[in-house]
């Protein structure tokens, strides 16, 4: 689901290395838009020294790179922009913690996006931001699928302000992607938890228990990044470097309103599998009760017929070897319908066993 990538043991702060592939890993993915008010141009990259010599100063350029496979291209960017080797090692060990950082002239920015891929499976990846003031470099895992498509469209179509705003509104609108994605995937736990409860209330089953693991081990992982992510976002409302503009800050507010309400529902999700959890040992217990109660009354009937069973199995003489009568013997062993007379009030001790059940409300 999330995967982690942690430096070598031991190596110097600062030090830029890959982790070693399962298989060859693909180059990423390098898109440069640069745009204004009127005009925009989007570009792919090939090779970075290419990337550095289009850049223009006088636009904002948003750099996407899907992929952290290629060292050359991010050392390529942060001699350019000058970015700190800590902030681009944060970049390449992923699993960071949502964070904003302050450095002298840019914003290192860490989230997580979140998204379910073709299978329905929910999947997550680190995105590095280098807010500047007039560029925005994004760094994602993977290149397969990220969640900015609304905001390429906005930015081709020149809908809204953010053809006009500067790199700062670009990075809100981004990180306002990333948090609005979270809703959907929310929503397909909260279906698939309302499946469940009444699964277990109609017919619960030991399979349904992985399932609440699976949903309680993925809330769990999503309140890890929207618990920070709130922080980032205030943390933005707060920036004191200038690079955030006071109107971007109106926007962020409503972004800020937005983690608190995914807090509520991870919360409010994580309650209810452990309701669900509880209601399923209750239902479980519950079924095991009357198993036994059934079991118990079936035994309580056949104790009696058991012991009478017992009593005429003891093979007592009915005649002593000299046929003179033994009067403390069984006398019904010498009826010719003893054995008759025995089966049928074994039956109706059986039946009022039965009613006296059913009247104490015990069947």
């Amino acid at each position: 689901m999330f995967k982690t990538r942690h430096a070598v043991p031991g190596s110097a702060p600062g030090t830029l290395t890959l982790p070693a592939p399962a298989s060859p890993a693909p180059k990423p993915k390098i898109c440069l838009v640069e745009y204004d008010a009127g005009n925009l141009v989007e570009r792919e990259i090939v090779n970075p020294a290419e990337l550095i010599e289009q850049l223009n100063s006088s636009k904002v350029s948003w750099i996407n790179i899907d992929g952290i496979t290629d060292l050359e291209c991010l050392e390529a960017l942060g001699k350019h922009f000058n970015l700190h080797p800590l902030a681009l090692e944060d970049v390449l060990h992923t699993g960071q913690r949502p964070k904003v950082e302050p450095y002298s002239d840019y914003l290192f920015i860490v989230a997580h996006m979140v998204y379910q891929d073709k299978k329905g499976r929910i999947c997550g990846e680190q995105v590095s931001f280098f807010l500047g003031e007039n560029y925005l470099i994004t760094v994602q895992e993977e290149a397969d699928y990220d969640v900015f498509n609304p905001v390429r469209e906005r930015l081709r179509a020149g809908r809204g302000i953010i053809r006009t705003a500067q790199a700062d509104y670009l990075a809100y609108a981004l990180l306002d992607s990333i948090i609005d994605h979270y809703f959907p995937v929310l929503d397909e736990i909260s279906n698939a938890i309302e499946d469940l409860e009444d699964e277990l209330l109609e017919r619960p089953d030991r399979s349904m228990v992985m399932k609440l693991h699976e949903h309680r081990r993925s809330l769990t992982q999503l309140r890890r990044y929207v618990w920070p992510l709130r922080d980032v976002v205030n943390g933005l409302l707060h920036d004191h470097t200038g690079l955030i503009k006071e109107p971007t800050k109106i926007f962020l507010r409503d972004c800020y309103d937005h983690t608190v309400q995914l807090m509520d529902f991870v919360e409010s999700y994580k309650e209810i599998t452990t309701g669900l959890m509880e209601l399923y040992h209750s239902s479980v217990g519950l079924r095991t009760n009357e198993v036994m109660r059934v079991l118990t009354v079936i035994t309580a009937i056949f104790i009696p017929l058991t012991f009478i069973a017992g009593v005429y199995g003891m093979n007592f003489a009915p005649d002593p070897p000299e046929h003179r009568g033994l009067p403390l013997n069984m006398p019904e062993l010498y009826e010719p319908h003893g054995y008759i007379i025995v089966m049928v009030a074994m039956l109706l001790i059986a039946v009022a066993q039965l009613f006296f059940f059913r009247w104490k409300k015990w069947l």
